[in-house]
């Protein structure tokens, strides 16, 4: 336990000044969406405000090693239509950052195959900017929980359910809240009876129409998606969205506008930010991964919707927040149908955090400054507890 904050008794030594809090910032991780892991945690470290905050960034390499990694973030950025690598930024390429998972311990240690390890500090919380599984799905956050450190956005329920579109939905609905026609294929029904799977999303097919969406049900930043035209590029479609996630999720092709609406907890609760537009990508059949991080579509903030519009898609995204017991930060997609009608796609409980994302860009419009929500996402972390709340 540190004493350095301790009274110091008569006669001893003057009290040094308080130490600032100490933030980890852990990001990249075993899953595909790594490299966007990686530029996020550039764009925190840049804003993360120095005088208030020591930092620590820790890198997860894509076999899951922790690595201390360089404090660099100009080197985090996407270049050449490449996203950058932990194993690029990391001091070593053996040792491992152990987080001790002891709520009474909250010190870092550093260790190198051959070495004495080197103990780095205490840490007060955790900003962990892992987009997708092993990281943004509750696994990181029940590790966080064990260790008793504080840590930055959702707990394990609202991560794994935002992480898993399936139950997302299911919560969804069963809080009144509109989702699009959708089905669902395990794994098992995919490996014992592919002829049948094939043959339920054909028949919801011809119940909604084509195009239909075939994504990973458990994956982020559009990773894996295919827009399928018709039957000709189905299975072709399935085995990309496998190859990310053995359980896949079959959407209905909704028409209408792309709205997107944040939301960040303040110390009276969770509020939302003005709404965006995504409008169609020119050069993309939709608004996918190379879309949205390659050629960086831009959005239109604020979304060009009516006053009731505005105000409606910002009460649906806190409901959808609170539906999903999340904390933090949100980011939640709609769409806006030609029936005016809002219905909600998903939930992001880490949403894409890079200078060109729509959720620090939203905020910036509602006059929240980038480290401003780096800051604030700090400290509503700081102010709670782990444990049951």
């Amino acid at each position: 336990m540190s004493t350095e904050n301790l009274p110091q008794s008569p006669g001893q030594s003057p009290q040094r000044p308080p130490r600032k809090p100490r933030v980890a910032v852990v990001f990249g991780g075993r899953s595909s969406e790594h490299g966007i892991s990686v530029v996020t945690a550039g764009a925190v470290l840049a804003a993360i405000d120095r005088t208030r905050y020591d930092v620590l960034p820790i890198g997860i390499t894509r076999d899951g090693r922790w690595a201390l990694t360089a404090d660099e973030p100009e080197r985090m950025a996407i270049t050449e239509r490449r996203t950058p690598d932990v194993e690029e930024l990391a001091e070593s390429t053996e040792g491992g950052v152990l987080l001790p998972v002891d709520p009474a311990n909250r010190e870092v240690v550093y260790s190198e195959p051959g070495s004495v390890p080197k103990a780095l500090g205490e840490v007060d919380v955790v900003f962990p900017v892992l987009h997708g599984p092993y990281g943004e799905d509750g696994t990181l956050q029940g590790l966080l929980e064990l260790s008793g450190v504080p840590y930055v956005g959702a707990g394990v329920l609202a991560s794994a359910v935002g992480q898993d579109k399936e139950y997302m939905k299911a919560v969804f609905i069963s809080y009144g809240l509109k989702v699009g026609p959708y089905a669902v294929i395990r794994p098992r029904e995919w490996e014992q009876d592919r002829s049948g799977a094939r043959k339920r999303i054909v028949d919801f097919a011809g119940e909604h129409g084509w195009p239909l969406f075939v994504k990973p049900a458990r994956a982020g930043s559009s990773i894996g998606i295919t827009k399928v035209d018709d039957l000709s590029g189905l299975d072709e479609a399935i085995e990309e969205a496998r190859r990310h996630d053995p359980k896949i999720l079959v959407e209905a092709a909704l028409r209408g506008r792309e709205i997107e609406c944040g939301v960040l907890e303040f110390e009276d609760g969770p509020r939302a930010s003005v709404p965006a537009e995504i409008p169609p990508p020119s050069q993309h059949a939709y608004y996918d991964f190379e879309a949205k991080y390659i050629d960086s579509t831009p959005g239109v903030v604020p979304a060009p919707l009516t006053a009731e519009e505005t105000a409606e898609v910002q009460r649906l995204a806190v409901a959808a927040f609170d539906a999903a017991s999340c904390e933090g930060l949100v980011r939640a997609d709609f769409f806006l149908t030609e029936d005016d009608e809002f219905v909600i796609n998903e939930i992001n409980t880490m949403p894409g955090f890079t200078p060109i994302s729509m959720y620090p860009q939203m905020w910036q419009e509602s006059g929240v400054s980038y480290p401003e929500l780096v800051d604030r996402l700090v400290q509503a972390a700081l102010r709670r507890s782990t444990g049951l709340r």
